[in-house]
């Protein structure tokens, strides 16, 4: 009786077919950490050192690495790396509004700073920021686990006192004044309304009118402040602010009330698109820019150069309030910072073709005539 090639109880043939099935496992499963290394000529541990961003690992073996899991195809389980680490690598972003120039410039210095930090980011935009959404976007955020959380909003929503952020995840807040004891970081909106006022100042104008921005933004309520206190200083009562909602449209219908006031001889305007709207008000009823009137936004459009005179206007290192987030967010992440501090990113003055003297002081000078 020949025996057969089986083991006792299995039936014949199951061991092929099981052999088989691990095979194609293997050839559909994708390369292994295992593949990557034999490849590259180096150990398991060394193409972990380098999947996990590790620094102690040669260039030349890095490169190594790196040059057979291309060819391999090889993607590192990220999953698997954040339950053995705690961290899975990415950072979440929770905005307002995406419509303002800032918000975007911020945000992609965010991106930019947090890819090169080998962290993905997720963004959870906030229509309607009430105590509920905002909740709402902290939860969705824990869900898809993050390690962190950037927070751009404006001051007078968060300053709610029903609405807070988690304390057990590490937050950041940008262009606001929460007060909460978590950590700030924003551009000095006051020096940037100072220095345009003075500017105006020192040029000879005897009043600077503002365009300001909506009641509801943590940025206009400082900027306006800081113009009205600069004035104050000079011993000038500050005129009637006249609010606008960001838009170019909205300096537009600002500027055409401006431009019908003859003693309106100094704008300063919350940004640089109420600047171009007021702008064109101003042209549109013959005054002149600057002969007439001069005019200093603030942010530095890339496009201010274009506008015509180009325009005298305020920096702001958007790029800065971005990475500083990025920074101190993972260094929180990493237990190495309080979360106890404001950063302060500073502005400066760009002064092009909007601003002159006056007609009252150019007239005064040697040399000329009225």
């Amino acid at each position: 009786m020949d025996q057969e090639n089986t083991s006792i109880g299995t039936p014949a043939g199951t061991s092929r077919e099981s052999r088989k099935l691990a095979a194609k496992k293997r050839a559909t499963r994708g390369p292994s950490i295992g593949d990557v290394a034999k490849a590259a000529g180096v150990s398991a541990q060394t193409v972990s050192r380098v999947s996990n961003g590790l620094t102690n690992v040669e260039e030349s073996t890095k490169n190594k690495v790196l040059d057979a899991m291309k060819e391999l195809g090889y993607r590192p389980n990220r999953a698997a790396r954040a339950l053995k680490s705690g961290q899975f690598k990415s950072i979440g972003v929770i905005m307002f509004t995406l419509s303002s120039f800032g918000n975007m410039r911020t945000l992609d210095a965010i991106a930019t700073a947090a890819s090169q930090a080998g962290y993905s980011v997720t963004l959870i935009p906030v229509q309607d920021p009430t105590t509920g959404t905002v909740s709402g976007a902290y939860e969705r955020l824990r869900e898809q686990q993050v390690d962190g959380v950037v927070v751009i909003f404006e001051a007078h929503l968060l300053d709610e006192a029903d609405i807070t952020l988690p304390e057990d995840l590490p937050a950041v807040v940008i262009d606001s004044n929460a007060g909460f004891g978590y950590p700030m970081v924003d551009t000095d909106q006051a020096q940037g309304a100072r220095f345009a006022t003075q500017h105006l100042l020192d040029l000879g104008h005897q009043q600077v009118w503002h365009i300001g921005g909506p009641t509801t933004s943590f940025s206009a309520t400082h900027r306006e402040e800081s113009w009205k206190r600069t004035l104050e200083e000079a011993g000038i009562e500050a005129p009637p602010v006249l609010h606008g909602d960001w838009s170019t449209e909205s300096g537009y219908q600002i500027g055409r009330e401006l431009a019908g006031n003859p003693d309106v001889t100094a704008i300063f305007a919350a940004n640089d698109q109420m600047a171009l709207g007021a702008m064109r008000a101003l042209h549109e009823q013959g005054r002149s820019i600057p002969e007439d009137v001069s005019v200093v936004g603030f942010d530095d459009l890339d496009e201010s150069t274009s506008f015509w005179p180009p325009l005298t206007t305020i920096h702001q290192d958007f790029y800065a309030v971005g990475r500083l987030s990025i920074e101190n967010l993972l260094q929180q992440i990493a237990g190495t910072r309080s979360v106890d501090n404001f950063t302060v990113v500073p502005t400066s003055m760009v002064v092009r073709e909007s601003t002159a003297a006056p007609q009252s002081v150019r007239v005064r000078q040697p040399g000329k005539s009225a």
